[in-house]
């Protein structure tokens, strides 16, 4: 146990797990977020995200050790505080508004011996050069001497039962070796694995690298995936046939296109500071980012094609897309392909019938009718499109009506009517 109190800012799929696990071991957390909407929600018992269930949720509640508010002036002090806000691109450049609108409220806030800490994904730099003399200013104390200040990349990973908060291991750092202590102190009440790092901007390159390493390889094999197809040959058969080495391949396979919160953003980040910093180009990043944003563009093309084998245009024909989240089992529907995907079909006249049992209707594309996924919907679809191979959609209702089938994940058996991305 311990009497520190926790804010953290950003109630999301970042910023509630670790007030959760916080929770639960010891702090006074409080979690702020300017959504009034999600905070009503929160202190009403009710969780958004899969990973935190309602049950998990009322018991921080009713241990009288969490509470959400939209208000920073409800927030007397802190002892440590997390910053999770969105780090999104704006037209290719990053957008840190939301990080220093935080780090601005925080500032007045931030009293001696107070640790800060950074979670959002940023390109090197940031922690230092931005957030630091943000807090400085607003608060008329020192970063390193009065108060701690560091960066610690999330890890999280929606929908992934496996490896979790509390058991992924936690990278830290601070701008001085004391807010590296006490960065890492914090951490290690909340997860099992922390390690340290020499400074902020090697924790912030951290992040990047991992998303990057992810993005660069997804791009080779959805390459490999369009070339393989024209050629004839089962990519899929491949990949598994190479992961079958035990060393030197790490398996990576084709989908519909990238999404979330990660690798959309984070390469392009790393790319803009190269560019700006050196006056040169990641050619890998921007490389990768040519390919895997044109996923959708070909994943049309396969639809269109396989109408055309059936003697139908894409203008007029009702297609049934499945999964518009971004990754399997979860709602997370940030920058997902599907959004891509039915706005083209939908410009090229095609009715887009959509199922997703994880995605919120307030979050679903605007050109999509909700349906459900049973055997009259499947037959009166001209073509189904499995996107998303969420645990929750039955392979015997998708393929036992002859009806077209594209799979961009190769979860069906491939058939006369089944085709593999």
């Amino acid at each position: 146990m311990t009497d520190d109190s926790v804010l953290i800012v950003g109630q999301g799929y970042v910023g509630l797990p670790l007030a959760m696990r916080a929770v639960e071991v010891g702090f006074d957390v409080t979690g702020l977020d300017l959504d009034a909407a999600k905070v009503k929600r929160l202190n009403a018992g009710e969780s958004y995200i899969e990973d935190i269930t309602d049950d998990r949720l009322r018991a921080a509640l009713d241990s009288g050790r969490y509470r959400a508010t939209a208000d920073i002036d409800e927030v007397s002090r802190f002892d440590v505080a997390v910053i999770s806000v969105p780090t999104p691109l704006k037209e290719g450049i990053p957008d840190l508004r939301f990080m220093e609108e935080a780090a601005r409220a925080l500032a007045p806030k931030v009293t001696t011996g107070a640790t800060v800490v950074l979670e959002s994904t940023t390109y090197p730099g940031t922690t230092d050069e931005l957030v630091g003399p943000i807090l400085e200013a607003g608060s008329s104390l020192t970063a390193g001497v009065d108060f701690h200040l560091g960066y610690s990349p999330e890890r999280i990973d929606p929908g992934n039962a496996t490896w979790t908060l509390e058991n992924t291991p936690k990278v830290v750092s601070g701008t001085t070796p004391a807010s590296l202590e006490r960065v890492q102190s914090f951490f290690d009440h909340i997860v099992e694995t922390t390690v340290p790092v020499s400074s902020t901007r090697e924790a912030e390159l951290t992040k990047l690298l991992e998303n990057t390493f992810r993005h660069v390889n997804i791009a080779l094999v959805n390459e490999l995936a369009m070339f393989a197809n024209d050629l004839g040959i089962d990519v899929w058969e491949a990949i598994d046939a190479a992961a079958t080495k035990p060393f030197g391949f790490m398996k990576f396979t084709p989908g519909p296109g990238v999404g979330g919160h990660c690798l959309p953003v984070d390469p392009s980040y790393l790319s803009w500071q190269v560019r700006r910093s050196l006056g040169t180009s990641f050619r890998f990043v921007e490389l990768a980012n040519e390919v895997n944003d044109h996923m959708p563009d070909y994943v049309v093309r396969r639809i269109t094609t396989a109408l055309n084998r059936e003697k139908k245009a894409v203008n007029g024909a009702t297609v049934l897309l499945l999964g518009l989240a971004y990754k399997k089992n979860t709602g997370d529907a940030r920058e997902s392909p599907s959004r891509m995907i039915s706005a083209q079909l939908a410009g090229l006249g095609a009715d887009i019938w959509a199922v997703d049992p994880h995605v919120a209707e307030r979050d679903l594309p605007p050109d999509v009718t909700v349906a459900e996924l049973d055997s009259s919907t499947v037959t009166q679809a001209d073509i189904v499109v499995l996107l998303v191979d969420h645990d929750a959609f039955d392979a015997q209702v998708i393929t036992s009506n002859g009806t077209p089938v594209l799979d961009c994940r190769r979860v069906l058996v491939a058939s006369d009517t089944v085709e593999h991305l």
